[in-house]
């Protein structure tokens, strides 16, 4: 890639937009296309000029037309600070797993909607058995193990001429306590506390800022 490659390729993303408004801009992984410059480690400064460019297109976009920016990261504390001033990304969301009983169920609930459920199952009580740092894709993880291991054993009885192939696939029980039991969690509890704490730092910021 030659050099100004880098920077010309953020200037067409952002041509395009400006062409195509309204238009939503998504930048997945923010923490690795605008880290905080002179901390990179490029010796040819590639990533500060990115940052640069980056900056010059946003701030150049209030007159352009209808262009949203949205990102993504895992690393908010890694981005340039620059780019969560006013009139750039403006508003801070985080997006946690979810930490009540409630809300779990309402993700089980969505999960399992179309999964056929023996009467013995109880998705509240499920996820009482649940780790308290799970994810959404933990949850997802869980449900999709226990109707593999259902559908297993169904396919075992047809196998042994106890049950018929147009049964349905139940879910029991017990296929949701092995899925349990055999999940890899995506955080640990070091990881949440360690966002947690990210996030109360990030609201206190902002809040300073708009004062």
């Amino acid at each position: 890639m030659y050099v100004g490659q880098s920077e010309q390729n953020v200037r067409e993303v952002f041509e395009k937009a400006r062409q195509a408004s309204p238009c939503i801009i998504f930048f997945d992984e923010l923490d690795s296309l605008a880290p905080n410059r002179g901390l990179s480690g490029d010796s040819g400064g590639v990533m500060d000029r990115v940052v640069s460019q980056l900056l010059a297109e946003m701030d150049g976009l209030n007159a352009a037309g209808k262009v949203f920016i949205i990102g993504a990261t895992n690393r908010p504390d890694l981005i340039d600070p620059a780019l969560l001033r006013p009139g750039r990304f403006d508003k801070l969301l985080y997006v946690g797993p979810c930490t009540d009983l409630e809300s779990k169920v309402s993700v089980m609930k969505a999960l399992t909607r179309k999964f056929v459920l023996s009467k013995r199952v109880n998705l509240q009580e499920i996820v009482k058995n649940c780790p308290t740092n799970i994810t959404g894709a933990d949850f997802y993880g869980i449900c999709s193990t226990a109707w593999s291991l259902a559908a297993k054993r169904l396919i075992e009885a047809i196998e042994k001429g106890a049950s018929d192939s147009k049964n349905d696939v139940v879910v029991d029980v017990e296929d949701f306590a092995m899925a349990i039991k055999n999940v890899k969690l995506s955080i640990s509890e070091q990881d949440l506390k360690y966002f947690e704490n990210l996030r109360n730092e990030l609201s206190s910021n902002v809040s300073r800022k708009n004062c």
